[in-house]
């Protein structure tokens, strides 16, 4: 299998583009950011929001993973969620210095905690097999 075909890059004038390299890490986070398939960047990764491929209907790639894979999706689900009530935090602090407002910081806490990881599910799942096919490239698997 050529480089073009494991990318999910078609022949000049049937594809969408035409790549002879590996996308970078860089082009991989912008797919994951547009819920779409890791190594061809057309297929969407989701029926719904909660409902994943088991693979992109363009290239084939299988999304389906052993067991624990996801726990990285996870992570990165949890550290976006933490980052921006992070930033949240830290603005409303010192926008009430020096008498905190800790009430409009528990509703920020709580509404950020509970709603960010929920809307950021799929993205987190497609930038995670994202970063994965960037260090695992499909020669290695």
């Amino acid at each position: 299998m050529g480089i073009l075909e494991r990318y999910g890059e078609e022949e000049k004038g049937k594809g969408t583009r035409m790549s002879t390299k590996p996308p970078t890490l860089r082009g991989l986070i912008g797919r994951g950011l547009r819920k779409r398939c890791p190594r061809c960047g057309d297929g969407k990764v989701f029926e719904g929001w909660f409902t994943m491929r088991d693979a992109c209907p363009r290239c084939g790639y299988n999304f389906s993973r052993e067991e624990g894979y996801w726990t990285g999706a996870m992570i990165v689900n949890i550290a976006v969620a933490e980052a921006w009530f992070f930033v949240l935090f830290v603005t409303i602090i010192v926008a009430t210095l020096p008498d905190i407002a800790w009430q409009p910081l528990l509703i920020t806490a709580v509404v950020t905690n509970t709603l960010l990881p929920i809307v950021f599910y799929p993205y987190s799942k497609t930038l995670w097999m994202a970063i994965d096919l960037h260090f695992h490239k499909p020669d290695s698997r």
